[in-house]
């Protein structure tokens, strides 16, 4: 069966922004930029070309170079990283945590997304040069998020103390996870050769790598380099340095606080949520363990839960010896992002673009152009047997949508042979109640209340009368209603997305490294819809 797709605002778990930027309403164009479509490329490649300098690039080729050291390369991604210090080359990223063993699928939809439009960009211009990129979250913190992977309805999760940058943890307690996938997979499919492609690539990934770092860099290149992708590691001191002076105006003017603050208060008045809170300083202090908040007070700055302090004069000579150890949170990287990558787009989920979209105005003060903002790609990936139960039970993936009450009531009053609506009774009673009225209006007008509260308690009963039929049409049809839940479970897991849960196991499994290809062919960036894709 071809690919479906559906408008996110008809799937029911896509916000409002998301749904408004697509849509391009009004209420928003003053938060983002050009929109994306393959004629604004050429602005946004004219905006970044005056503000991106030949010596950033050099710069950014050499660390790139640096941090690939050992890493045995596609030729398609040295060709990239060369392609970088020429300045008709732009790149098109997105940016991800170091989830354990890639994470929920959406990583790479992620990565995908930013793939196909180089791929489609490099065909439109080809004058010009445009490479996939991955920003690897390397200076996050949040270990829990990003510990675990899920696997067969169970959590496959990684327990070990953590502090600091994620990015420099070292793979400490991994082969006992190791042991864990591996006992899952022959327990429940034995060692086929997918099986043991799947634990031969977390094996080479993370016990045969020191750091997190280098295991998803790894990872990435190995289900990815095919194609190209340049793997960035953000957590760089020569890279820091281009970054240097707009740490400096966090530190001494706050601005990104001042300029956020007031563009969040209109995006909040034009009915958005804030995603992101700025701070007074949006900066971390990273050191070896810590990665904690830098906070002024009186001309003071402390990293919190600490005893270390600075004065002002002090921490800029800090920043000007050591940028490496300043860390911008959510709201600064996209900023320090833009700074060291001659980038045209960021392609991210609703979240990440919601916050974003707090961020235009910050980087108008500070002189570098805004990038285009793009959704990436949101799929669902039926398998065959899938798509099979589909076609027996007779549902459509517009019924699958649904919430899962609204979903059994509907198939329910589907199947069943007799009518379970009694929109024609309330009619007919609402018929007779108004020439009730008319002849309590004629008689007694306090007759009128009664009349009415007469009315209220008929089509009560008749609600109720419409709720108990429905329930023994469900009792009834048991066990097809079991087979269409469970079949909504499967592919809806927790009532969520698919992609916001299942790891990309679950289908390698089956279709191998053919997986990637087939998701790949399926999904257009700027088409901008949902994609319901039948494997």
């Amino acid at each position: 069966m071809p690919t479906q797709h559906i408008a996110y605002a008809d799937t029911g778990y896509f916000s409002k922004t998301v749904c408004d930027y697509l849509s391009q309403k009004d209420t928003l164009k003053d938060f983002y930029g050009n929109f994306p479509s393959l004629e604004n490329f050429k602005n946004q490649m004219e905006q970044k070309s005056k503000s991106f300098s030949l010596a950033s690039r050099k710069t950014l080729v050499q660390q790139l170079k640096q941090q690939y050291k050992g890493v045995d390369i596609s030729e398609t991604t040295q060709n990239n990283i060369d392609l970088l210090a020429a300045k008709n080359t732009f790149t098109i990223t997105t940016g991800h945590q170091l989830n354990l063993f890639t994470g929920p699928l959406y990583f790479l939809y992620k990565i995908i997304s930013v793939i196909n439009l180089s791929e489609e960009l490099n065909t439109t211009y080809p004058d010009h040069h445009f490479v996939p990129v991955y920003w690897m979250a390397t200076e996050d913190h949040d270990f829990d998020e990003i510990n675990y992977f899920n696997f067969q309805g169970e959590k496959v999760a990684w327990d070990r103390p953590s502090g600091g940058a994620v990015g420099e943890l070292s793979n400490e307690g991994l082969q006992q996870v190791f042991l864990a996938f591996e006992g899952a997979l022959k327990s429940s499919f034995g060692f086929s050769d997918n099986a043991k492609q799947l634990l031969k690539l977390f094996k080479q990934a993370y016990l045969d790598h020191g750091t997190l770092t280098e295991a998803t860099r790894y990872l990435g290149n190995a289900l990815f380099a095919a194609y190209g992708l340049v793997i960035v590691d953000g957590n760089d001191a020569q890279l820091k340095r281009a970054f240097i002076p707009y740490a400096e105006k966090e530190l001494t003017e706050k601005l990104s606080f001042k300029e956020v603050s007031a563009t969040t208060e209109r995006l909040v008045q034009a009915g958005y949520n804030e995603q992101v809170h700025p701070r007074e300083i949006n900066l971390f202090y990273l050191t070896k363990g810590i990665r904690e908040r830098i906070i002024e007070t009186d001309g003071t700055f402390a990293i919190n839960d600490t005893e270390i302090n600075f004065t002002k004069e002090k921490i800029l000579a800090e920043l000007q010896s050591n940028p490496e150890r300043f860390s911008p949170n959510a709201l600064l990287r996209p900023l320090y992002q833009e700074v060291i990558l001659p980038n045209l787009c960021y392609t991210g989920g609703g979240g990440e673009l919601a916050y974003w979209f707090q961020l235009k105005d910050y980087f108008k003060s500070v002189a570098i152009p805004f990038p285009i903002l793009l959704l990436r790609n949101s799929g669902l990936l039926v398998s065959e047997k899938a798509g099979s139960q589909l076609e027996k039970l007779d549902l459509t993936m517009g019924e699958l949508f649904k919430k899962q009450h609204d979903m059994q009531r509907d198939y329910t009053k589907k199947i069943s042979t007799v009518v379970i609506d009694f929109s024609e009774q309330r009619d007919h009673l609402k018929e007779q109640f108004r020439a009730m009225y008319d002849l309590a209006k004629q008689t007694d007008a306090s007759f009128v209340g009664a009349v009415g509260a007469q009315e209220k308690k008929q089509l009560k009963g008749l609600d109720h009368l419409e709720k108990r039929l429905l329930k023994a049409q469900k009792r009834k049809h048991e066990g097809l209603l079991n087979k269409v839940t469970a079949l909504q479970d499967t592919l809806f897991p927790k009532q969520s997305l698919q992609e916001r849960n299942t790891n990309f196991a679950a289908f390698y499994l089956e279709y191998g490294p053919d997986l990637i290809k087939e998701i790949k062919n399926e999904l257009k960036p700027l088409d901008l819809q949902f994609s319901v894709i039948h494997l």
